[in-house]
């Protein structure tokens, strides 16, 4: 073997070992650096999910809010609406009865009329009506206004 040989082999051993302890030296060195790196990127990662988990619940309270809004308008809108619709009811119904009023004012007016200068058939009726009776007691009136009280039971 070549003299120069060995020491080339000595010497790239040498270099190797250097190498290595140089490595070994950077490593140190880089891992404390390395770990506050990935500390700090591991912060702004949470950083930033908390934001957006901020501005989720903030989109959240106000879609919450306007669907309360709507649903309130809603129920104002249908409570306005019934009581429109009440109002129009008790309109009908109030048109309805006085129809219904002119209507026996009417019907008494003519009964009215065609019964004055018809004695004999007014007592024609009242006859009528005692004939039919079952047995009812019937009260007349005398000249003060009171009636004749039990004048005659009536069979049973």
């Amino acid at each position: 073997m070549h003299p120069n040989r060995h020491a080339i082999a000595f010497g790239s051993l040498v270099f190797l070992i250097v190498i290595g302890i140089a490595l070994i030296l950077a490593a140190l060195w880089a891992w404390p650096k390395y770990k506050v790196y990935k500390l700090e990127m591991n912060g702004i990662a949470a950083l930033r999910e908390a934001e957006w988990s901020k501005k989720i619940l903030i989109e959240e309270a106000k879609a919450k809010e306007q669907a309360a809004l709507m649903q309130a308008k809603a129920k104002v809108t249908l409570a306005q609406a019934e009581g429109e619709a009440q109002i129009v009811k008790a309109k009908a119904e109030g048109l309805a009865d006085i129809e219904r009023a002119k209507a026996a004012a009417e019907a008494n007016k003519i009964i009215g009329e065609s019964l004055k200068g018809n004695e004999a058939y007014l007592r024609y009726v009242w006859i009528k009506g005692l004939q039919d009776g079952n047995g009812e007691r019937i009260y007349i009136p005398t000249e003060a206004g009171l009636p004749i009280l039990e004048a005659g039971k009536a069979s049973k």
